[in-house]
């Protein structure tokens, strides 16, 4: 699997700092478990992050002297074990073979959904929420959903009230900014208006976190927003 849509540097580095809510961060861990490229920039930002944590608090007194303590702590240890009668030495156990890598199952989950979605999209029970589209919502966080769309369903054209995170689990879609397949990671805030289309062939099925309901251009749609409230 290689993501061609990625999560923003922004977001990146709010989840580095703990400031993204909980959904949110559930739904780029999905993303981060698949894609290679999201990790290492994930682990420039943490870097980044305790350089200048480092620069705006300075050590303190209280700190040094922890720091001494365990520096002294661990010179009495080396003196200690310095001090015991050599032991008697045994040759090192055969090292355990190898595990070979298990294969994940097409239907697994990534494992940040398991507690709100299970291990497996077989598991999941599906509700109804218009011709062609499916969800399931998770029970402790209404703002973290599971979407399957039939294959060439075109969806309402919309926005976005604040933030939104959609990762794509099977299937794919497209729209004004491009074909999202398996992995990807389709990061989108309040500017970012599109009507995405699934692609033939599979149900896309994708999950997603949002900051704020979604805004329909159409009445119908708008009309029926507080039924499937999304």
């Amino acid at each position: 699997m290689n993501p061609r849509h990625h999560l923003h540097e922004s977001t990146l580095m709010s989840y580095a700092a703990g400031a993204l809510p909980t959904a949110l961060s559930v739904v780029a861990s999905a993303h981060l478990e698949s894609c290679a490229h999201c990790r290492q920039l994930l682990r420039d930002a943490e870097a980044i992050g305790a350089a200048l944590l480092d620069q705006t608090q300075p050590a303190s007194p209280s700190a040094r002297q922890a720091a001494l303590r365990e520096a002294m702590l661990a010179q009495l240890d080396g003196e200690h074990a310095a001090s015991e009668p050599v032991r008697e030495l045994r040759p090192p156990a055969a090292p355990a073979p190898p595990r070979l890598p298990v294969q994940a199952h097409p239907d697994a989950l990534p494992v940040s959904l398991h507690p709100y979605f299970g291990p497996s999209l077989r598991d999941v029970r599906w509700r109804w929420i218009a011709p062609g589209v499916h969800c399931i919502r998770a029970a402790d966080m209404p703002s973290l959903i599971m979407l399957r769309i039939a294959p060439g369903k075109c969806l309402p054209m919309h926005s976005h009230g604040q933030s939104e995170l959609t990762q794509i689990l099977r299937g794919a879609y497209n729209d004004a900014l491009g074909i999202f397949g398996p992995g990807d990671m389709a990061d989108l805030d309040e500017d970012v208006e599109h009507q995405p289309v699934t692609a033939p062939g599979a149900p896309c099925i994708c999950v997603s976190a949002l900051d704020a309901p979604l805004r329909f251009s159409g009445w119908l749609a708008r009309s029926m927003q507080r039924f499937v409230k999304l």
